[in-house]
């Protein structure tokens, strides 16, 4: 069998809670507000520290040009595995043994000096990674236009925005070809289109043969980049295996813990001042009338509408646009036209059906438009928001990609009218 490029054995992590860790940059300023911080904790110098085990007894092995996801809830152990798989972290029992040259982009700043510029931290990290000059001068450019910092590449990182440190970062960790590259949601830091920009970049890097490590809370990214997954909870692997098996069984642990809290939205009176024809008021419920904003797969999400106002020529028609976390305009719909006599009341309540909804998990938006005749009379960018879950298995899973390009045309009611 295939020697492993990573193997862990038994790793584990444990922390003191109370006492103090270190920080990425310490100046003057930092030193003395702790010694301050320690002169005033003199009545708490004889309580004992409490014990905590981020990690507790995980055992596994990578394999050369795997992509591996690792997912659980916040405080899971996600990021200190991370942290102890790029030895910035040592583990407290255990080991780990790696083959291979790793580069990792985990918080921001981890890697660089603050006191060096952009351009000398790039060639800083190729040789902390082993590689030549003429390597990194190769590759120089490139890296440099990913980032995007052409204008600030003399000027010291500790200037430069979460951002800019982030883009850098990534540039650098992508660029510079490792065997294994780690990445932690760090890149929830940049923007939209940067976003993307990496998940392309990572995409490029785990076809070319590569292993790679990837944490994120977007279960459409992992499953779009990598073929298994590790599902840790609480320190420990829940479950280590395929990757739409895994994420299923997590996305399905989720479900059972939603409080529901964000089906019901009410417009700000403040955004609909100047307009005649508005959305008032939406809510969210599944196909059996409950109040959902969770749903899996080929589910069907009905939106409730009430609009409030005067209809300039006795019509209207509604409209819903579907945005994924990249913001990528994912599916598009119409429903109406309604006439001004079908409704009873001055307030205008209608029922739209969405689905079934063929759409990757994740998170995403929906935007509200309504015109009545030719004239557009109000639209609301963030109306609502829901969340696909792939619990049930399917057949066609792989064949979704996470992000696609173009726009799905959904099934939909043309809706009806409601006059209670």
């Amino acid at each position: 069998m295939e020697k492993p490029i990573i193997s862990v054995r038994n790793l584990g992590k444990r922390y003191l809670l109370g006492v103090g860790g270190g920080q990425r940059y310490r100046a003057l300023r930092d030193i003395l507000a702790n010694t301050l911080k320690n002169f005033f904790k003199r009545n708490n110098e004889n309580k004992t520290p409490q014990e905590f085990w981020a990690l507790k007894g995980l055992s596994f092995d990578v394999r050369a040009g795997e992509k591996i996801g690792i997912i659980g809830r916040n405080g899971a152990g996600k990021s200190t595995l991370l942290k102890i798989l790029s030895e910035i972290t040592e583990p407290t029992e255990g080991e780990v043994r790696i083959y291979g040259r790793v580069a990792s982009l985990l918080e921001v700043g981890t890697g660089f000096h603050p006191e060096l510029t952009g351009k000398e931290n790039i060639f800083m990290n190729g040789a902390i990674l082993g590689m030549r000059r003429a390597e990194i001068k190769k590759k120089f450019d490139e890296i440099v236009a990913f980032a995007e910092i052409e204008k600030f590449l003399n000027t010291p990182v500790k200037r430069y925005s979460s951002g800019m440190y982030v883009r850098l970062a990534f540039a650098v960790a992508a660029h510079l070809e490792p065997e294994i590259l780690i990445v932690d949601e760090v890149l929830a830091v940049g923007d939209i289109a940067f976003q993307k920009k990496c998940l392309g970049k990572m995409s490029e890097v785990a076809k070319g043969g590569r292993t790679v490590l990837f944490v994120s809370h977007n279960m459409g990214a992992i499953r779009s980049l990598c073929g298994s997954a590790i599902w840790l909870e609480n320190g420990q692997i829940m479950k280590n295996g395929d990757v739409d098996e895994v994420v299923r069984d997590y996305e399905e642990t989720q479900l059972k813990c939603f409080d529901g809290s964000s089906y019901v939205i009410q417009r700000n009176p403040e955004n609909v001042k100047n307009l005649s024809f508005y959305f008032r008021h939406v809510e969210m419920i599944d196909a059996n009338g409950k109040h959902a904003n969770i749903f899996r797969y080929n589910e069907t999400l009905v939106l409730i509408t009430e609009f409030a106002g005067e209809v300039v020529d006795g019509q209207f028609s509604a409209e819903f646009y579907i945005y994924n976390e990249l913001e990528q305009l994912v599916s598009v719909g119409a429903s109406g036209p309604y006439h001004g006599k079908y409704f009873d009341k001055e307030v205008k309540k209608i029922k739209i059906e969405i689905g079934p909804l063929i759409l990757t998990s994740g998170k995403y938006r929906i935007k509200l438009s309504v015109m009545t005749g030719s004239i557009r009379a109000d639209t609301w960018e963030n109306a609502i928001s829901f969340t696909i879950t792939e619990c049930q298995p399917f057949k066609t899973s792989c064949e979704i990609p996470a992000y696609r390009e173009g726009v799905c045309v959904l099934q939909q009611s043309f809706g009806e009218v409601i006059n209670d």
